[in-house]
């Protein structure tokens, strides 16, 4: 058991996002699934019966979703960053990802449940941020005009 675990909040679509999310990565599984129970469906006013928690693991990084009602909403607060060793990875993720959802800048999108999500390359830590400072910064300029990021653009700029 990893010692720290994503804990994800969601209204009713936990067992929806959990299959959607583990459809997505390659490296990927359901775990246990609770459900709410007559105590837990009167005291959470959730259906009895009805998915509680599923623990599920994208690419080694254990999760747990929730459906724990409308309180509480995703915002950019929180993200999970995938790292995309070529152009046809971060194409494969974002276009998985904005199905449903929406696009932002740099790199950044929501998914169909709000949920955030970087798509960016594995090498851009040392693009924007490398010994020539005049590439870095066309780097950084060029990844300021995108959405979806794009490779070639970045190493080019």
């Amino acid at each position: 058991m990893q010692k720290i675990t994503p804990f994800l909040w969601f209204d009713n679509q936990a067992e929806e996002a959990v299959k959607f999310y583990t459809s997505i990565f390659k490296n990927s599984k359901i775990g246990s699934m609770a459900r709410y129970d007559e105590a837990a469906s009167a005291a959470a006013g959730r259906p009895k019966g009805s998915v509680m928690t599923a623990s599920f693991v994208l690419e080694g990084q254990e999760f747990i979703a929730l459906n724990g009602g409308p309180l509480f909403k995703f915002s950019e607060a929180i993200s999970f960053v995938v790292n995309c060793d070529t152009q046809k990875e971060i194409d494969y993720y974002w276009d998985k990802l904005t199905d449903g959802g929406e696009e932002s800048q740099c790199g950044w999108l929501k998914d169909k449940f709000g949920l955030s999500w970087q798509i960016v390359p594995s090498s851009l830590s040392k693009l924007i941020s490398g010994p020539d400072t005049g590439k870095s910064k066309r780097a950084m300029a060029a990844l300021m005009k995108m959405k979806k990021l794009i490779i070639a653009d970045l190493e080019n700029a």
